[in-house]
């Protein structure tokens, strides 16, 4: 169990508080599963010009934190893209993604966010990282509560999605989520706008995976929408979750920081900024202070 989830269950009675480290406990594949290679705590996920791969969570959540740790596609990986993710069902569908674009040796992979409500994306940012994310495993964390959504590298924020509701924006928090993670082949758009395309005598590329952690309000498909809606909204009588704590309910000071350090030096694509894609600002924007 994680220390976060450990040092809450000593205030609060915490259901749904599933953490672990163990893929197969969590995650199973999703296609290709002749992609995958498990060595102990480790699972290797390949990409060659037959197949990509994937693999989803066995339960899906309202609400907590979910981690990854991913050594990314060494060498040349131009054309390539390795996503993490997580995503409700439909056509109204509500999704938080990290995809890593792939570049040629040498070139720093870009990494792409985006957020989903309601069927409606078109929020993307993208960022090149401090450090190179093919050499270690870093971790990649999505925080989720009913007041923000955070991305985080290694414990930094490097976006944050507020609830504006009150400003008449929709924010999601009614859909439960599954988790994903996927490599596949993008090169029409994923390197350089896809002017660099994918030299597959480079294959297999391979994306590494360890630390597998969910700590989130499960919903079990047996149980109605409404009752995981209250259970995990805090309604159902039962005590605050963690991530319903006030102190989770924004960034604090040192992480307000990291996040303007991380926009000054790291932000290269900003939807908020782009007036050719939206003439007019898009109204989150105008309400957004980070």
């Amino acid at each position: 169990m994680s220390k976060v989830c450990l040092i809450w269950v000593a205030f609060a009675a915490i259901l749904g508080c599933t953490s672990s480290s163990r893929f197969d406990e969590l995650y199973q594949p999703s296609w290709a599963m002749d992609h995958f290679t498990y060595e102990g705590e480790l699972i290797k996920m390949k990409l060659d010009n037959y197949s990509g791969a994937g693999f989803g969570s066995k339960s899906k959540y309202m609400f907590g934190k979910v981690t990854l740790q991913i050594k990314l596609v060494g060498g040349d990986s131009a054309g390539t893209v390795t996503a993490f993710y997580m995503s409700s069902e439909g056509a109204y569908h509500n999704e938080f993604d990290f995809e890593f674009l792939g570049n040629t040796t040498g070139e720093p992979y870009n990494v792409q966010t985006n957020v989903y409500v309601n069927g409606v994306g078109n929020r993307e940012q993208r960022l090149n990282l401090w450090f190179d994310p093919t050499k270690d495993f870093h971790s990649y964390s999505i925080l989720w509560n009913q007041r923000q959504v955070v991305f985080l590298v290694d414990e930094t924020p490097v976006r944050v999605h507020s609830n504006l509701e009150h400003k008449g924006i929709p924010y999601p928090k009614d859909q439960p989520m599954g988790v994903y993670s996927s490599i596949w082949n993008a090169d029409d758009w994923a390197t350089q706008g896809g002017r660099v395309k994918t030299d597959w005598s480079h294959a297999p590329f391979i994306a590494e995976y360890k630390g597998f952690e969910i700590n989130g309000c499960e919903c079990p498909d047996a149980v109605a929408a409404v009752d995981n809606m209250k259970r995990c909204s805090g309604g159902g009588g039962e005590k605050r979750f963690w991530w319903d704590e006030p102190v989770m309910s924004e960034l604090s000071v040192h992480q307000s920081h990291q996040l303007l350090w991380v926009r000054a030096n790291h932000m290269i694509y900003d939807y908020c900024k782009d007036t050719t894609r939206f003439p007019a600002t898009p109204v989150e924007c105008q309400h957004h202070h980070h």
